[in-house]
């Protein structure tokens, strides 16, 4: 396996800085999850982001800095929408191991990726699952879970209708967003409303070693989704609530 001591150490001081604790498992878990992503990557597109201290600054660090906030507790289901390669639901699962965690994405081979993880890593209580947001929505995972999280799948008033369905009531939906979140938010009050939440707060964080602007978008879900929602395949993009 290619020597990432350096990158390892960097990821190691920033989750220092937060007060963020792993074991040497973990932190072998996270070596063996940059190589395996640098690796696949050259065969399937996982990532733009290549080079390795990168991917422990923008990916794996920015992943976790949800961790920075009283929400994420032991024992909790986690949804993590558009997953992709696994951010940010893998990390959070590394860094708090007891979370139940599933991954959703819509690409077969990034879920054929997701899984191949998961067995490399001995990960347990995490699946990943391939499918639409607006077609489990509708499923078993229907308000079952205590927080769902999206980073960089969509605009917020889109994700609004992929995400909070699948929150239950009391839960929240966290949205990872950059330097427009407010006027995303804005734009999202309507959405928001109409699927059963509630806007509590954007959290910026400030992400150690990055110099890009990190904000938490924290929703809470306070009464049923109605049973409308989301709606078929294709329609939340095209015409957002």
């Amino acid at each position: 396996m290619k020597d990432l001591s350096s990158e390892i150490e960097l990821l190691e001081s920033g989750l220092s800085e937060w007060g963020i604790e792993i074991d040497d498992l973990n932190v072998e878990r996270f070596r063996k999850y940059l190589y395996l992503l640098i690796e696949y990557n050259k065969k399937v597109n996982l990532t733009a982001i290549t080079e390795p201290r990168d991917i422990i600054i923008r990916h794996f660090l920015d992943s976790v800095s949800i961790l920075t906030m009283d929400i994420l507790y032991r024992g909790m289901r986690i949804l993590d929408v558009g997953s992709g390669a696994g951010f940010p639901g893998l990390p959070i699962k590394i860094c708090v191991p007891e979370l139940d965690v599933m991954l959703l994405d819509a690409s077969k081979k990034r879920v054929v990726f997701l899984n191949h993880v998961i067995d490399a890593l001995k990960l347990d209580k995490i699946v990943a699952v391939h499918g639409r947001a607006e077609e489990l929505g509708h499923s078993q995972y229907r308000e079952a879970f205590d927080v769902v999280v999206s980073r960089a799948v969509a605009p917020l008033r889109v994700l609004c209708e992929y995400c909070i369905p699948f929150v239950r009531p009391g839960g929240f939906f966290l949205s990872y967003k950059g330097p427009g979140a407010l006027e995303e938010l804005e734009a999202s009050r309507n959405a928001i409303d109409i699927l059963g939440g509630s806007f509590v707060e954007i959290r910026n964080v400030d992400v150690p070693f990055s110099q890009k602007t990190h904000n938490i978008v924290v929703i809470r879900k306070e009464k049923r989704t109605p049973d409308r929602y989301p709606r078929l395949p294709g329609k939340p993009q095209k015409s957002p609530l």
